[in-house]
């Protein structure tokens, strides 16, 4: 999957008009095709009502912050030190958007599941699942946090029976 944003939209749709798609792999040429295109206009609106998100493999920690996280004894601080990178890392994805957040985010992690270690070009990274809760729309399959271009932060909405019958 290819997840385009803002001026990307246009550069990708330029490289999908191009007519032939032969690969030569070896001494083989394979004829190839796009299965399926879409494109969707995606707002991004401050909500007054909470929606739900999952993230995985988030790498949210650097070096200092991963000291400052494992000094924290309480569950509790953990949670409030993860959501305060975790705005951090919407605020900068709405900038290299070009979206200007004009109110408070209100964001709460609602499920921390054990820490993993994550291999990323040879060094060991923490990584995280989570469960949150924000009054920010966001896109799914956007990246948020460290490494996204090589999938990392994959964010998903996660839909109430509710949310099913109204879309």
């Amino acid at each position: 999957m290819i997840l385009c944003l803002d001026a990307g939209v246009d550069e990708i749709y330029k490289y999908f008009v191009k007519a032939d798609w032969t690969l030569k792999v070896s001494d083989r040429l394979l004829s190839m095709k796009i299965d399926q295109l879409n494109m969707h206009n995606f707002s991004l609106p401050i909500l007054s009502k909470k929606k739900k998100y999952s993230i995985n493999d988030w790498i949210a920690l650097n070096q200092d912050n991963f000291r400052k996280f494992q000094k924290l004894e309480a569950l509790s601080r953990r949670l409030e030190f993860l959501e305060g990178i975790l705005k951090a890392n919407i605020l900068s994805f709405a900038k290299g958007v070009d979206w200007s957040v004009d109110k408070t985010i209100e964001l709460e992690i609602t499920n921390l599941r054990p820490e993993k270690r994550l291999n990323l070009k040879g060094n060991k990274l923490v990584g995280f699942d989570i469960d949150f809760s924000t009054n920010i729309m966001l896109p799914n399959y956007i990246g948020l946090g460290k490494s996204v271009s090589l999938g990392f932060g994959v964010v998903k909405q996660i839909y109430d029976n509710k949310d099913i019958k109204t879309q």
